[in-house]
């Protein structure tokens, strides 16, 4: 499953997702939003694609409009509202086995930078951790951790075939037009992938 499937499975599922709508040349996006713009392909690499977060409508409409042109057919082009994250991390999802990463703000910390607080490990064995144990509060790991019985359920073909599923997530808050948090603090998923 690639980056697209992932997009899919999760808007289709019961998980918290973030609301994203596929964009076209046609699409109007709200002014009095920040917005994301990422991208997905339908073939061939699917890592480090074009992503614009956190811009302005007219921002995002201008990067939208010349990714959906470098994409030529061979994908699509996402939107949803920006939201700003207090912590962020992925969460490897296996059969037997969970492993949480976890990083201060934004996820590109962790997935473009390699910064990184703590990695649990969670197994039948117990739970270990490297790194800052008393980041996550033991509220989000539950959170976090209520969601692994329903995506081993979702993606159960895929561990069968011994693959796991990784999902990205963040704890994080709505934003107003000038990045100031609004609202309550809330878990999102937002991409999820076999590995």
């Amino acid at each position: 499953m690639n980056k697209l499937m992932g997009f899919f499975e999760l808007r289709s599922s019961s998980l918290p997702v973030v609301p994203w709508e596929e964009y076209n040349k046609n699409t109007l996006l709200d002014e009095n939003l920040l917005w994301t713009i990422r991208s997905a392909v339908f073939h061939g690499d699917d890592l480090n694609l074009p992503r614009l977060i956190g811009c302005n409508s007219h921002e995002a409409k201008i990067f939208a409009d010349k990714t959906l042109d470098d994409l030529d057919d061979n994908g699509i082009v996402i939107y949803y509202p920006f939201f700003i994250a207090e912590k962020s991390g992925t969460m490897n999802v296996y059969k037997d086995k969970v492993v949480i990463e976890a990083v201060k703000d934004d996820l590109w910390n962790l997935v473009t930078y390699s910064e990184r607080d703590v990695t649990v490990f969670i197994s039948e064995q117990g739970i270990e951790y490297d790194g800052n144990e008393a980041f996550l509060t033991s509220i989000e790991m539950n959170e976090l951790c209520n969601f692994v019985p329903k995506l081993r359920h979702m993606f159960r073909d895929f561990f069968i075939e011994g693959k796991s599923v990784l999902v990205e997530w963040s704890f994080a808050y709505n934003s107003d037009i000038n990045k100031n948090k609004t609202g309550d603090k809330y878990l999102v998923f937002y991409e999820a992938r076999t590995v």
